[in-house]
């Protein structure tokens, strides 16, 4: 029954997503054009905030826990598990005093309304994963301007996302880049919960009801830990209070 219900929530959901992207688009393009960074970057997370609300269409509530008070003048690098999309527009709209910025691959910078356009012009790093020396050079690049304007870098080690929530191993090569490039980093780690159950039945229909919880915890320095040490402090941290 409930399966039957999401049928009809997620076209209702789908046309109000698909207008909000396509609004956005010329908004962010005179905000960038007209205003420079700073209004782009409140029409971005407007933007988020609205794709949230159209999620509430399909039942989806999101509970952000964030007891911590960070500094934004410094240099940030976001690590989180990867469960959906959805993912997404709440570390930016909870997180917009650090301006999150991400590595995505390279296909989604063109063909998206608003979406390509913020990560090819917001300070998003765009990789060819089938070109890993030009994507490690892009982090880098990635990297100088995270730690040059005090932005937050936000990264997936695990890769791909999981479809069932199930943690998969973090991938080094990424981590360990950032690291390099920003030395002088506080690294944030956040766990995700329940986002995968947005596409519990794959892209159709939407789940229904689902309660994405974000937990933030406890940030520390790259500077005190050695690379291989403090990835394997954020996974355990991470993945600890994953729930599958």
């Amino acid at each position: 029954m409930t399966k039957l219900l999401a049928y009809p929530l997620t076209v209702i959901y789908f046309i109000f997503f698909g207008l909000t992207l396509v609004v956005f688009h010329p908004i962010q393009w005179l905000c960038l054009n007209m205003f420079g960074y700073q209004a782009h970057k409140k029409s971005v997370d407007w933007l988020q905030f609205f794709l949230m609300r159209c999620t509430n269409i399909l039942g989806t509530r999101y509970s952000f826990n964030n007891p911590y008070k960070i500094d934004a003048n410094q240099p940030i690098i976001i690590v989180a598990n990867h469960q959906s999309m959805y993912d997404i527009p709440p570390i930016i709209w909870y997180m917009r005093k650090h301006h999150p910025k991400f590595i995505s691959k390279k296909e989604l910078g063109k063909g998206i309304p608003s979406v390509s356009f913020n990560l090819k012009y917001g300070g998003s790093a765009l990789i060819d994963r089938k070109k890993p020396k030009e994507a490690v050079q892009t982090i880098k690049n990635f990297a100088e301007y995270i730690k040059t304007n005090n932005r937050a870098a936000t990264i997936f080690p695990e890769g791909t996302r999981s479809r069932t929530g199930l943690p998969k191993p973090f991938q080094k090569k990424g981590l360990i880049t950032l690291f390099e490039g920003i030395p002088n980093a506080m690294v944030i780690p956040i766990t995700i919960n329940n986002s995968w159950k947005m596409l519990r039945y794959g892209k159709l229909p939407m789940g229904l009801g689902a309660h994405l919880k974000f937990k933030v915890h406890q940030p520390v320095k790259v500077s005190d830990f050695d690379y291989n040490t403090l990835i394997k402090h954020l996974e355990t941290e991470i993945t600890k209070d994953v729930i599958v």
